[in-house]
């Protein structure tokens, strides 16, 4: 699998993340670039919902969190689809330097 096609798969599901993880053997910083964004964008959704056991308050909470990492995963698969490394708006240049074990 070439690096675009796994940076692209990488925004498939958790299942397309995993296959892009492992498939991505030696290293190849396009395709680590987006498992980084995506592993953000999936952590931020779950903290999302994490606080929608919140009444109320929770609950636009995670509709405001929903609804920012759909709109970065779009970004992120965008990016991959063009072959770039674009980091998403405000969190993607976190993602690279928090997850740069990946």
């Amino acid at each position: 699998m070439d690096p675009k096609t796994r940076g692209i798969v990488a925004y498939l599901t958790i299942i397309g993340w995993v296959i892009a993880l492992v498939t991505n053997n030696p290293k190849d910083e396009q395709t680590t670039f987006h498992l980084r964004q995506m592993l953000g964008i999936m952590l931020l959704g779950i903290a999302s919902s994490a606080v929608s056991v919140i009444p109320i308050l929770g609950w636009m909470i995670w509709m405001v969190g929903f609804l920012a990492a759909f709109i970065l995963w779009i970004i992120g698969l965008l990016s991959a689809l063009e072959g770039t490394r674009k980091p998403v708006p405000f969190l993607g240049e976190h993602f690279q330097e928090w997850f740069k074990s990946i």
